[in-house]
């Protein structure tokens, strides 16, 4: 729940607060990546570009549901998956060998 804040300070702190849960979640995200890993045949499975255009359209309907801007959201959804597809390729490799 958002709370109106007295200052510029008060402001920051909740944000630090939120950033410290966005990159637990991105953690948490980052560790079922490693999992897929395993499950994948080749470099075209984990790059799944109908995958990514799935997470995308759910995103951008959370976005709108829960109050948020569509379009950062899926900014911010697209530099995310792109850094996870780069670490599966990575892992999916170093299985393979």
């Amino acid at each position: 729940m958002v709370v109106n804040c007295d200052s510029l300070e008060q402001v920051r702190e909740k944000i630090d607060g939120l950033d410290r849960q966005i990159v637990g979640l991105i953690a948490e995200r980052g560790a079922y990546v490693s999992q897929a890993a395993r499950f994948k045949k080749d470099s075209d499975a984990v790059r799944a570009p109908q995958r990514v255009e799935q997470v995308i359209a759910k995103v951008r309907g959370l976005a709108s549901e829960l109050g948020a801007n569509p379009n950062v959201t899926e900014d911010v959804y697209r530099a995310m998956i792109a850094a996870f597809i780069e670490q599966e390729l990575a892992e999916h490799t170093a299985l393979a060998n």
